[in-house]
């Protein structure tokens, strides 16, 4: 049963990374066109709620990265974490 719950956990913290992932991209994307960091945090927080987002400029892009801890179940503890860059200016 055990090793049963530490597999879905698993499956459970595998989706999560992907949403985060898709969320670092997303609010990349929308920095780089100019958007309000309000825009891309709403952005962020639409696809994995409680997660945070902070943002740089390197050169001519512009990096996101996002960070969602605290998961339920036996994984609570851990943290996940997301970077996406893209061209400022950018469509």
């Amino acid at each position: 049963m055990l090793v049963l719950a530490c597999c879905l956990g698993a499956v459970q913290v595998v989706g999560v990374q992907v949403r985060l992932t898709d969320a670092a991209a997303s609010a990349a994307r929308a920095l780089a066109r100019g958007d309000s960091p309000g825009r891309a945090a709403g952005l962020v927080q639409s696809a994995v709620s409680g997660a945070s987002l902070s943002s740089e400029r390197r050169g001519e892009f512009v990096c996101a990265r996002v960070a969602a801890q605290g998961l339920p179940g036996i994984f609570v503890g851990l943290i996940l974490e997301a970077h996406s860059c893209a061209l400022a200016g950018g469509l």
